[in-house]
């Protein structure tokens, strides 16, 4: 029987993305297996992983906002940006206090312009950047539009690191954050210990660890897009709708902007709409009927 629907797992570090993926089309039984937006190795923390059908639908996914904890190390510059880089420099920093961490903080909250860092999955000229920095290659990155939402700091008993607490667009980089918040101090700093506790309105309650998923951990098709507003809609539209047809807008009881989760009277995704043409909805993705 065909496997559809979206797992949350909690990564554990030392794991890649892909492994988790690779992992769980053995567990699963299914080729078709993705993730919604790759975590670091050393990483820990919330991963959508869409199995089926659902990986149609991570795309969805992957623009919702994020939320991270994790800890800035003062004083020491690394060469990934985290602590399981080289060290490049060091920095006295013992003079820097909280509310001036706090208030640098505050200077990197917003609507921010932010350099990806070398060891990142951003694609340059066909290569990802992390692929050339393997090679020992370092280019030119331009500065991208990111918006952090929240950027919390607190101490920790070690006066040269405090923990964060992060929410953020997707595309935001915590460890470019990082550096960003030391040379704001007048030093550098690295990331450590990061983790990603949630992904719109999946939490790490919502995961389980890799050991613990099986087919049963399945959340369906319409369980994946709950962040989006779902339209129930009549066995007309749903047919139209199973057909990939453009609609009026007057056929289904849209709001918002969209992107529209339609489902059935039974509450079964059927597809994902999105606006088109002045008073029309397009499909963005229609599943199959048999989910």
């Amino acid at each position: 029987m065909r496997s559809d629907g979206l797992v949350v797992v909690d990564k554990a570090g030392g794991w890649t993305s892909h492994d988790v993926v690779a992992k769980l089309r053995g567990v699963l039984g299914e080729k078709k297996v993705g993730h919604s937006g790759t975590l670091d190795p050393d990483a820990t923390g919330v991963l959508l992983v869409g199995v089926g059908s659902v990986t149609r639908l991570l795309r969805f996914l992957t623009v919702l906002p994020k939320r991270y904890r994790g800890e800035v190390v003062l004083g020491v510059e690394t060469s990934t940006l985290d602590a399981g880089g080289e060290v490049t420099a060091t920095y006295s920093m013992s003079h820097v206090t909280l509310v001036a961490v706090q208030a640098a903080a505050a200077t990197l909250t917003g609507d921010i312009m932010q350099v990806p860092p070398m060891v990142s999955a951003v694609q340059v000229g066909g290569r990802r950047l992390h692929e050339l920095a393997r090679a020992g290659v370092e280019i030119e990155r331009k500065p991208r539009p990111v918006t952090v939402h929240r950027f919390e700091v607190e101490p920790t008993d070690d006066p040269l690191v405090f923990s964060v607490d992060v929410r953020c667009s997707t595309g935001t980089y915590l460890r470019s954050l990082a550096a960003d918040l030391g040379v704001a101090l007048g030093g550098g700093a690295h990331l450590r210990n990061l983790r990603r506790t949630e992904i719109g309105s999946f939490t790490i309650d919502d995961a389980r660890s890799i050991e613990e998923v099986d087919v049963d951990a399945l959340l369906t098709p319409a369980a994946a897009v709950r962040d989006y507003e779902h339209v129930s809609v009549n066995a007309d539209v749903a047919d139209a709708v199973s057909h990939g047809k453009v609609l009026p807008v007057d056929a289904v009881s849209t709001q918002g902007a969209g992107p529209w989760a339609f489902v059935d009277d039974a509450g079964t995704l059927l597809a994902m709409y999105e606006p088109h043409r002045p008073g029309t909805v397009k499909p963005a993705v229609v599943l199959p009927a048999c989910q």
